[in-house]
């Protein structure tokens, strides 16, 4: 990978050092969530994982459609989800070693009935087991223990057909889950990020594409 000069940006000395000599300011997984290759939200996955590496992050790529990635939990893994986890664990356990791996992750996905695609709610289920991201809570009335305490920053990136106002209106269920819904099970004091494209079925080329130099704007600013 060819050397750049360092701006100076006031990080720390140990940070800057760490950049001059070529070191990965993260280790970052990247889950693209969607059936269409040739989709926007393909642009989106391809434009984010050149602004992360450019930016010097070490990147792992999760696509769930390309890789058949089975989203149904089973009779059996229901079964021994909390008493044999480790069975569980095993029928995922490439996806959980990466997840373990990770210093953050990054999700790319088309915002469909309010939320994630079952593909990717899916993968939620299987993988992000009890043992693997949370504990179970202690008691009544307690909230689940975090586990993915390796995880220092969430980005997600998605797409709507709906405008603003309307998901902020019912609650914006999707953006809930990701930002507030996982944000116990990560270390303290993650960075969390959220960009997002609005009225999709009516945006035009120009919003499009100033939508992707946003994206790659603010990908270029995350750091370690």
């Amino acid at each position: 990978m060819p050397r750049t000069r360092i701006p100076d940006t006031g990080l720390p000395q140990r940070a800057a050092s760490r950049r001059r000599l070529g070191a990965a300011e993260l280790r970052l997984l990247l889950v693209f969530c969607h059936p269409d290759p040739q989709s926007y939200g393909a642009v989106l996955r391809e434009t984010a994982a050149e602004a992360l590496r450019a930016a010097g992050h070490e990147l792992r790529e999760i696509d769930l459609y390309a890789e058949g990635f089975d989203p149904v939990l089973t009779l059996a893994e229901k079964r021994s989800y909390l008493p044999d986890t480790a069975k569980n664990i095993e029928g995922v356990a490439a996806h959980v070693e990466t997840l373990r791996w990770a210093e953050g992750w990054v999700v790319v996905y088309p915002t469909w009935f309010y939320g994630a695609p079952a593909m990717l709610k899916g993968w939620l289920e299987r993988v992000w087991l009890p043992g693997v991201v949370f504990t179970v809570a202690k008691a009544r009335q307690r909230r689940i223990g975090g586990e993915l305490k390796n995880v220092r920053l969430f980005i997600g990136i998605t797409t709507s057909g709906s405008p603003w106002w309307w998901l902020k209106l019912i609650g914006d269920p999707g953006r809930s889950l990701f930002m507030k819904g996982l944000r116990p099970l990560y270390a303290r004091g993650c960075r969390m990020r959220w960009l997002q494209l609005y009225n999709m079925n009516h945006a035009t080329a120009a919003e499009r594409e100033a939508f992707l130099s946003k994206l790659r704007r603010e990908l270029s600013k995350e750091t370690g």
